[in-house]
């Protein structure tokens, strides 16, 4: 018998990275429940079936469980969850007050590891389960004082990653960190047009997502730097 079409929940789906990842699932096969902060019609005369957007904010603990209840109402399980949800911060570890720490990392670190939580019997129950942390390769290094608070929050999202790899060892869940750099997204507006054209692209980060989600367990990548140029690693 022909095994269902995997089910993978994507969080910020429905712009930049999480949604060309939406998309290349999509086109390999997969349902895919999309979380979003806000209304979206980008997936309007899609088949609910195959593609279903819900609510869901990082800030609010009661939409993310609200979510992965609806997905597993709706689609009958998890095979995968994506966190690529995120917010960018240009200030310094020194400029930061509280109130924006305590944001970043409530968007960036704690609703991610709350979800995992609240997802986990699903991954446990799957044949395969999957989980998929969209980091940065500012989690790998600090660049500038600017970039150091948002840097400073994806690191702890590196670590939660490889946590949960340790966590699902034994299981056979997989987990895998993406850290790419700057990606043609709107978070990138900011950098000179010529490294616009050069930067990632969305769908480039998106195929090795697939690439990473459609794995076997015996192939378990911890974490996987991505960048438009060659530039040193430390």
């Amino acid at each position: 018998m022909k095994a269902a079409p995997r089910v993978a929940m994507v969080s910020g789906g429905n712009r930049g990275i999480g949604l060309a990842i939406v998309r290349e699932l999509l086109a390999h096969g997969w349902r895919v429940s999309v979380g979003t902060r806000a209304a979206t019609d980008a997936f309007d005369g899609h088949d609910p079936a195959q593609v279903r957007a819900y609510r869901f904010d990082a800030e609010d603990a009661q939409s993310e469980t609200d979510w992965v209840a609806a997905t597993v109402r709706d689609f009958g399980g998890i095979d995968a969850l994506v966190h690529n949800a995120g917010i960018l911060s240009t200030r310094s570890v020194v400029e930061a007050d509280d109130a924006e720490v305590d944001r970043l990392l409530e968007v960036n670190v704690k609703s991610p590891l709350r979800l995992t939580r609240k997802a986990w019997t699903h991954l446990l129950a799957a044949d395969e389960g999957k989980v998929l942390v969209m980091a940065s390769l500012a989690a790998k290094r600090v660049r500038t004082a600017d970039a150091s608070l948002y840097a400073l929050s994806k690191a702890a999202v590196l670590s939660l990653a490889h946590g949960i790899r340790h966590c699902g060892a034994e299981s056979r869940v997989r987990c895998t960190a993406l850290c790419p750099g700057f990606v043609a997204t709107d978070m990138a507006a900011a950098l000179p047009p010529e490294q616009q054209r050069q930067a990632t692209r969305p769908e480039d980060v998106a195929r090795i997502a697939r690439t990473v989600l459609e794995l076997p367990a015996s192939a378990s990548v911890a974490e996987i730097p991505i960048s438009w140029t060659v530039e040193p690693q430390y």
